[in-house]
């Protein structure tokens, strides 16, 4: 299984002149983030909370938030790596993967 991360970005349209202090945030896209090999025996709340700090923004220009996620099959693909596929016949531009390992080892640190 892996965890699937669904995100929204926004953007700023009032600081494309540089920031004057005014917001005027549109919705843009977003992504689906892959969190993958996660062993059985871990809560995926905890791993979304883990990763909060390396997918979420925010700043007078731009913001990029999570705002849902769920657990999927391993060969899960988005609607936008489908897309590829169909009309590309390959994936050139697949959705941000983070390996459940890479995140044990940020957090334990050398010689933990």
């Amino acid at each position: 299984m892996i965890i699937v991360i669904q995100t929204q970005d926004q953007e700023n349209y009032a600081a494309h002149q540089g920031f004057t202090g005014d917001y005027r945030w549109k919705m843009k896209g977003g992504s689906e983030y892959k969190i993958t090999d996660i062993p059985g025996n871990v809560d995926p709340a905890e791993i979304v909370d883990l990763v909060r700090h390396k997918i979420e923004v925010r700043d007078n220009y731009f913001i990029t938030e999570i705002v849902s996620w769920g657990l999927e099959e391993d060969d899960y693909l988005s609607w936008f790596e489908k897309s590829q596929l169909e009309y590309e016949g390959e994936i050139t531009s697949p959705e941000p993967m983070i390996e459940y390992s890479d995140l044990v080892a940020e957090f334990s640190g050398p010689g933990i």
